[in-house]
Order: C-alpha cells, then structure tokens, then sequence
C-alpha cells in the first residue's frame, strides 16, 4: 500500500511539474532560459553544418568541374555547327535569290533564250577583264553570244571549250559596245579603261548629255541586243580642239561580286568588220 501511495504521488507531482512548465512556456517567462540554453547548441549546429557544407563542396567540386567542362566542349561544339548551318542558309538564300533574279529578268525579256551559269573564275587587272563560267559548247555556249545579269550588260562570250567559256566583260581595255541615251537618244560607243572604268565616246560636241541619263545598247555593229541596260552617265567631258565629247559610266553591274549569270542563246552575232572601209 505505501508503495501504491508512493507512486501516485510522484504521478501526481511530475504531472504538476509538467503542467506548472507548460503554463511558464506558454506564458512565456521561461523563453529567456531556453534561448540562453538553446542558442550555444544552435551555434554549435550552424558551425557543424557550415564546415560539413564545405567539405561536401571541396569534395565534389572537381567531379562538377570536369562535367562543367564537358558541358561547355558540348555547348561550344553546338554554337560552332549551328554557325556553320546559318552560313550555309545565308549562301543558299543568297542563291535562291539571284535565280529568282535571273528568272525575273528571263520572264520579263522572253524575246531571248538563255543559258544560267555559275562564275568559277574572274580575272580583274589592268590588263585583262574577264570572268569564267561554268557552260560551254557541250551546254549549248557559243563564241560571240551576249552575257547578261539580272541588272544589265556584262560582256560577251571570248573563248569557249566544253565545259566551260570566257566571257569578256565590258570594262576590257579592247571591249567596244555601241550605245544610246535613252533620255537624249544620242547614239556613241562605250570603251573600257585599264582603270575598269568605261566611258562614252564619239559623242557630237552639240549634243547636252546630263548626269544620270541611261545608257542601253542600241544593238549597232551586230555584237549585242538592242536595248539591255547598260548604266548612267556620271560626268561629260569636252576637251578644247576635240571633235567629240566623252562622258563617264557608272556600269550597273558590280563585276567583283557576280556569281550568275546569263548567257542569250538565240543571238546571232554579226561581224562586219569586213564591211566597214579601211581609214
């Protein structure tokens, strides 16, 4: 019995113990004895966990590291072909767009025939002015025919083997190409330079030419057809004791930078060199 007595009151006595804690915690007082017990083991805690950070970090960095790495070589691979894929786009959009050009040009002239070529070579010195294509006799390519862009004149086929031809252009030193004005319909004859510059001569001293007007073959001398655009005239010159005015020609055709051409087909050139009496 006293045994019984004994363990109910200490019952008795923990279950006010814990209840009188529980009233101070809830009140409240006991918040300043946990704080001043609890905070030299959180302390304690935060010390442990930043030093256990560290040393996972310090242990795994060099695994990270290296796939890091991996990753990047991967990246960069990607840049590099995706930047070789927009190159590719760009030089086939810039095809596309001179066929486009070229067709348009074919449809809006359908009184010639034409043969496309691709620029394999270009020789542009003082001395020669010349571009390769790549047709010749096996394509349907003769010597003397007219070459064209889808901007204007470009010269005339020179030599010519199978699978390929010379074409002369106009800005040769020894190239002659009969001319007018469209706006003046004055007839000359366009030269080229050793500078790659061309200009007209054989203009009459009378006749006003003025910046700008443009410059068509007019299909005399039987070498090109009539009326392909040529350029426009950028300055006029009259010498003293001359009896013709010369005039500068900015070509239409960027003869650097060609990569397409055409080549009319159904143009007969005339030689009649030997119909013109000797001087």
């Amino acid at each position: 019995m006293k045994f019984i007595k004994s363990s109910n009151i200490q019952t008795i006595v923990i279950f006010l113990a814990v209840s009188g804690l529980l009233f101070l915690a809830l009140s409240g007082y006991l918040t300043p004895v946990l704080n001043f017990s609890l905070n030299p083991l959180i302390s304690v805690q935060s010390w442990l966990s930043v030093r256990y950070l560290s040393a996972r970090d310090f242990l795994s960095s060099p695994g990270e590291v290296t796939q890091l790495r991996e990753q990047n070589i991967l990246l960069e691979s990607q840049v590099t072909q995706l930047q070789t894929q927009l190159i590719e786009l760009e030089e086939r959009l810039g095809e596309a767009q001179v066929c486009f050009a070229l067709l348009d040009f074919s449809r809006t002239n359908p009184q010639y025939s034409y043969i496309a070529a691709t620029v394999i070579g270009r020789e542009i010195s003082p001395f020669l002015q010349y571009i390769i294509i790549d047709r010749g006799t096996e394509h349907g390519v003769r010597y003397g025919m007219p070459v064209v862009t889808q901007q204007g004149l470009v010269g005339r086929v020179e030599a010519v083997i199978a699978g390929a031809a010379r074409v002369k252009l106009i800005t040769d030193t020894t190239s002659v190409v009969n001319i007018r004005l469209k706006t003046a319909d004055i007839e000359a004859q366009l030269h080229g330079s050793l500078t790659g510059d061309v200009f007209l001569d054989m203009i009459p001293l009378d006749e006003n030419i003025e910046t700008g007007d443009v410059v068509l073959t007019s299909g005399l001398g039987g070498n090109y057809p009539p009326n392909v655009f040529v350029g426009q005239v950028l300055s006029t010159q009259r010498r003293d004791n001359a009896l013709f005015q010369t005039a500068s020609v900015q070509p239409i055709v960027d003869f650097s930078s060609i990569n397409a051409v055409l080549v009319i087909n159904n143009f007969e050139a005339v030689d009649i060199s030997s119909l013109i009496p000797e001087p």
